[in-house]
């Protein structure tokens, strides 16, 4: 099982971090050993001294595929949820500074918090996912997917051209602005419309 994720895909987050806008989707990884689910707490790295979340929809791959076409895509997702790709600023800062991968700073244990998945016909927008992450009770982001720059189906398209899809890969599929620091004793709660996808604290 891979897990894929998409940097710089809303305009307004790559300006909120200087970041120019692509010309095709950014791809990093992250091992499997980044997954953190059931609502379990994400403990601070004892070397973070800037953790910042990224609430972002999460897509999962319903069945193997390699040079998907972008009009069949969509035929590849088979469910939906809302995830956390958490992300140690100042080590990627320093990091991205002398030209280095993000892994260490982006792909760490417990850096990918992933809620309860959803059928993507079991909502009501499905072709616009409104989705919202609140911190200690306070939404800090708040989007619509159709504001992503690159789509779902071109994701797929530009990603099985270099990795074959299998049952059960996940997309992250990037976050939009409003992203922040935590701190230990704070509580994220996440939603996909009127669903609550997550809900767990920083220790």
């Amino acid at each position: 099982m891979k897990i894929i994720c998409i940097a710089r895909n809303y305009a307004a987050h790559a300006k909120e971090l200087n970041n120019a806008i692509p010309e095709n989707p950014v791809i990093f990884l992250k091992p499997d050993t980044a997954i953190i689910i059931n609502n379990r707490p994400f403990f601070l790295p004892e070397w973070s001294t800037k953790m910042d979340y990224e609430t972002e929809l999460v897509f999962k791959i319903g069945k193997v595929g390699k040079y998907i076409d972008e009009k069949f895509a969509a035929e590849y997702i088979s469910e939906v949820t809302l995830g956390i790709d958490f992300t140690e600023r100042a080590l990627q800062g320093e990091l991205k500074s002398k030209g280095l991968p993000w892994e260490l700073s982006k792909s760490f244990d417990g850096s990918a918090v992933i809620g309860k998945f959803l059928k993507p016909d079991s909502l009501k927008n499905y072709k616009n996912i409104e989705f919202r992450m609140e911190k200690n009770g306070e939404t800090v982001q708040h989007a619509h997917s159709s504001e992503m720059i690159f789509p779902m189906t071109k994701i797929i398209s530009f990603v099985s051209q270099y990795f074959t899809l299998k049952t059960g890969d996940l997309i992250f599929s990037g976050t939009p602005q409003g992203v922040g620091s935590v701190s230990i004793g704070d509580r994220l709660t996440g939603f996909i419309e009127d669903k609550e996808m997550f809900a767990f604290n920083i220790k």
